[in-house]
């Protein structure tokens, strides 16, 4: 039971940030990243790449909430637990800097 609690809260949160990941490199205007920010056109010097970083960056931050996942399912929930919660934490952190890095490198001077 406890298997099938943990695999129909995180499949669905792990799908999400894959589908962020995805919509982002999609996009064809700008993507944003902070709550309630948008990124103007004009300011971009090359929003597909732009874009492709962007789409990257959360893809990466979804591959750990996937093997947490598998292995939270398949071998344990505490484990599994442990790669969310450092996913989650350290790896927040870390798409925040590239986030920074990724705006800095395709802003317009």
């Amino acid at each position: 039971m406890g298997n099938q609690i943990w695999l129909i809260i995180m499949i669905p949160s792990s799908l999400l940030f894959t589908c962020i990941g995805i919509y982002a490199w999609m996009r064809k205007k700008p993507m944003w990243f902070w709550a309630g920010d948008t990124v103007p056109e004009d300011e971009i010097t090359d929003v597909c790449a732009y874009n492709r970083a962007n789409g990257i960056m959360w893809l990466c931050f979804s591959l750990p909430l996937w093997i947490g996942t598998i292995i939270g399912a398949c071998h344990s929930i505490i484990l599994g637990s442990n790669i969310i919660l450092a996913d989650s934490t350290v790896g927040l952190v870390l798409m925040m800097i590239t986030y920074t890095f990724i705006r800095k490198k395709y802003k317009k001077i």
